[in-house]
C-alpha cells in the first residue's frame, strides 16, 4: 500500500482472518457469521470486553472484542488450559481477553501489510450487557463482526476514524 490510510475493507478482512487464526492456535473454532455483520455496534449479551487503539498513521482506529459469558469461558479455558476459572470480575481471567485482543490485532496488522502502525495497551471492561458507543460522525465507520464459538458468541467491533 502506497500510503498508511486505514481502509475499512482491508482491516475487516484482516481482522476476520486474525481472529480465526488466533482461535485456531489455542484449539478453538471461531466461525465468522457473515450474514450478521453489521454497520455500527451490535454486540448483545456481552459480559466481557477488551478495547484497544491502532495508532501511527493518518487515520485512527479502535478495536474491541466483546464476548458473551459462554465465549469468554471458552477462551479463558483454552488460553489457560483450564487452570483459571472464567470470571468477568477476576482480573486474571479478564487479562486473557486483553492478551487475545493484542494477539488478534498484531496478526491483523501483519495480514493487512500496514507497517508503521501500532496498538495501544488494552482496556478491560466487564458487566451485564456491555455497550460500546463510538463517535457518530460522517468520517467514522464502525462495523460489528460476529463469530460463533461453541455455544457462545464473540464480537469484533472496528471503528475507523
Amino acid at each position: 500500500m502506497a500510503d498508511k490510510t486505514i481502509l475499512p475493507a482491508v482491516l475487516v478482512n484482516s481482522y476476520v482472518g486474525a481472529l480465526i487464526s488466533v482461535s485456531d492456535g489455542v484449539g478453538m473454532i471461531a466461525s465468522f457469521v457473515k450474514p450478521e455483520m453489521a454497520k455500527g455496534v451490535k454486540a448483545p449479551g456481552s459480559r466481557a470486553a477488551a478495547f484497544i487503539g491502532i495508532v501511527g498513521g493518518p487515520s485512527h482506529c479502535t478495536v474491541a472484542l466483546m464476548a458473551d459469558i459462554s465465549a469468554f469461558d471458552a477462551y479463558v479455558n483454552a488460553f489457560t488450559g483450564g487452570m483459571i476459572k472464567a470470571d468477568p470480575d477476576d482480573s486474571m481471567s479478564m487479562s486473557v481477553l486483553g492478551e487475545m485482543t493484542n494477539m488478534v490485532s498484531g496478526r491483523a496488522l501483519i495480514f493487512a501489510e500496514m507497517p508503521g502502525l501500532d496498538i495501544t495497551p488494552p482496556q478491560l471492561f466487564s458487566g451485564d450487557n456491555i455497550k460500546l458507543s463510538p463517535t457518530v460522525k460522517a468520517n467514522v465507520k464502525s462495523f460489528t463482526l460476529p463469530f460463533d464459538v461453541g455455544d457462545g458468541r464473540i464480537y469484533l467491533v472496528i471503528s475507523v476514524y
